[in-house]
């Protein structure tokens, strides 16, 4: 647990990073960048800037000169085109992005092999065969998903409809060049105790080359992917598909950690333990890009709104009405927040979390 939380501070405090080395380069005055939250232990001052070391591991900010409210600073935040705002504001989203796509490479490092998207052999009774695809496919598409790489191949496959009595789905496929269609494939599933079926992979992909350039490559694209995943899980979550008991807050990921450290050491010691915690902040960090660029209140993506409306009406938002939307915004994501906690510990006792 931790472990977890040092690593929520990192992922963070990287975020607060990437808005303030963006506002130096601006020109924008930062009062204080500070890593971790709460009492300051530490801190020495260098030039205009504070920097301080907090008590609570669990993120950071970077307090930029009129950033709450108007200044008379020529570097102040509020006095910057607004185009350089903008770029401040975006940067933190920006660096968890690259932060995943680090950790996409030392994870695919890691890696024996490679996966693709294109079939290289069928377990014995495979549906995939017995449709008619064939050895060599490439698969582009489960149910409308587009699939570029194995992980969207397998997150296409985890998120199909196992509440019926059949699994179906239509794949589309590429064979030398050819589109093919096959509607209505029969996946097989296995059934748990508690009757949720599973779905059964009953077919390999092919091993990609591991190359300098490949790693690069397949980083580049598993990242995409993640970012894919993370708007087509948002989709499904605001259209009804995902539910509460879906979603998992601080309480709930730092579980998620500690069992996939526990699974990793099981079955491959302390190498097996780590490349799981990577792979999950690798996740985490991307997600949490992802979601402040979402034009919410009190995330940047709210912030990154007023900005690109003042940009279009050539003049900024009154700074009341701002400050009313952004609090407004922050007491709905902090009741969102207890909420999913409370689901989560729920979760933990109970194994079932709120809306199960």
């Amino acid at each position: 647990m931790i472990i977890a939380v040092l690593l929520f501070g990192l992922v963070i405090t990287i975020h607060e990073f990437g808005h303030f080395f963006t506002a130096k380069l601006c020109g924008i005055r930062v009062n204080e960048f500070a890593v971790g939250m709460g009492p300051q232990i530490v801190s020495f001052q260098k030039g205009d800037t504070l920097y301080s070391l907090r008590l609570l591991p669990i993120g950071g900010y970077c307090a930029m000169e009129g950033e709450q409210e108007d200044s008379s600073d020529e570097r102040a935040f509020n006095r910057k085109p607004v185009w350089k705002r903008i770029l401040v504001v975006c940067m933190g989203a920006v660096m968890n992005i690259v932060l995943g796509l680090i950790l996409m490479v030392i994870v695919l490092l890691q890696m024996p092999l490679m996966g693709s998207n294109v079939v290289a052999r069928f377990e014995e009774n495979s549906a995939l065969q017995a449709a008619g695809i064939q050895v060599g496919d490439v698969i582009t598409s489960i149910d409308g998903y587009t699939v570029r790489t194995d992980r969207d191949l397998q997150f296409a496959l985890a998120i199909l409809d196992t509440s019926g009595s059949e699994v179906l789905a239509d794949f589309t496929v590429d064979r030398e060049g050819q589109t093919l269609h096959f509607p209505d494939v029969k996946i097989n599933t296995v059934q748990a105790e508690d009757g949720t079926k599973s779905i059964i992979f009953d077919f390999k992909v092919m091993a990609i080359p591991k190359t300098f350039g490949t790693v690069l490559q397949k980083a580049a694209e598993d990242t995409i992917s993640i970012v894919r995943l993370v708007w087509q899980s948002l989709f499904m979550l605001v259209t009804g598909q995902f539910g509460l008991n879906d979603l998992a807050g601080p309480v709930g990921t730092a579980s998620a950690i500690t069992q996939a450290a526990s699974a990793g050491l099981e079955s491959n010691g302390f190498a097996g333990a780590l490349n799981n915690i990577v792979y999950i902040i690798m996740v985490i960090t991307v997600n949490l890009g992802i979601m402040n660029l979402l034009p919410i209140p009190a995330l940047d993506g709210g912030r990154l709104l007023f900005l690109i409306i003042e940009a279009v009406v050539r003049r900024p938002i009154p700074r009341r009405f701002e400050g009313i939307v952004t609090a407004a915004g922050f007491i709905f994501l902090m009741a969102v927040m207890v909420l999913v906690t409370f689901s989560d510990i729920l979760r933990l006792f109970t194994g079932q979390g709120l809306g199960a």
